[in-house]
């Protein structure tokens, strides 16, 4: 008798114990769904309104392709599941979309050089992590300048960490002004995206990933991710993605 109940106990226990991890996992999927669908919108209005001009001044083929590139990029968007990871390189490939809309907005304004290293291509990182980053320096750093901008993003891998670096040569700003307390919404300059993509590597790695922003000399800015490394297969990656 003693021998049943202790097994049932157990197995209380243990169906309790299922049903708090599961519940665990969902709430952080939860959480970087709200994450990832935090996109500024200021990039979508300013792309139609774009189109729009566009199209007023008879530039209609310029227009098309625009429509085109954004169609190709909120496709990839909005189908990529938010707790999901994919390769590097696929990351890429649709932060090259985005770009190539900003490079019609400012054809000879908007200056991009990557340096991604063979390690770093097929590394997996959190779908569309790169973006909100790419979209605060064209932000700050291009648009508002007569003369433009260059973005640099740089990737390589150092142990088991992979690095993420995002930098220009904006006028740069207190980093400490960007990841304000969350509370503060109206601060200066809010640094949304960058606080989005801190919480993101926070729920999914924990302690093992981070965000660093420092000021570059003489002028500039520098937001550098480091994460796992963890390798996967493009083919592996991109299967993942679609589940």
């Amino acid at each position: 008798s003693g021998m049943y109940f202790g097994i049932k106990y157990y197995r209380m226990l243990q169906k309790q114990s299922e049903k708090a991890l599961k519940a665990t996992a969902m709430a952080h999927e939860a959480q970087v769904k709200m994450l990832r669908y935090q996109l500024n919108p200021h990039f979508l209005f300013n792309t139609l309104n774009a189109i729009s001009t566009l199209i007023l001044e008879g530039s209609d083929n310029t227009a098309n392709a625009m429509v085109t590139r954004l169609s190709s990029f909120l496709r990839h968007s909005l189908y990529q599941h938010p707790a999901h990871r994919v390769s590097l390189k696929k990351e890429l490939e649709a932060l090259n979309l985005y770009l190539s809309i900003e490079k019609i907005r400012f054809p000879e304004r908007l200056q991009v050089t990557q340096d991604i290293s063979e390690d770093a291509r097929l590394a997996l990182v959190p779908s569309m992590i790169l973006q909100p980053l790419i979209e605060n320096a064209v932000k700050y750093a291009v648009a508002p300048r007569e003369e433009g901008g260059h973005i640099t993003i740089r990737a390589f891998t150092h142990g088991d960490q992979l690095f993420l670096s995002v930098c220009d040569d904006g006028p740069g700003c207190d980093p400490s002004v960007l990841f304000g307390s969350a509370e503060d919404d109206n601060a200066v300059g809010k640094g949304v995206g960058l606080r989005n993509s801190r919480e993101r590597l926070r729920v999914l790695y924990g302690d093992a990933a981070g965000v660093d922003v420092r000021r570059l000399d003489p002028r500039g800015l520098c937001v550098t991710m480091n994460l796992p490394f963890e390798r996967g297969s493009v083919d592996v990656a991109e299967r993942g993605d679609r589940g």
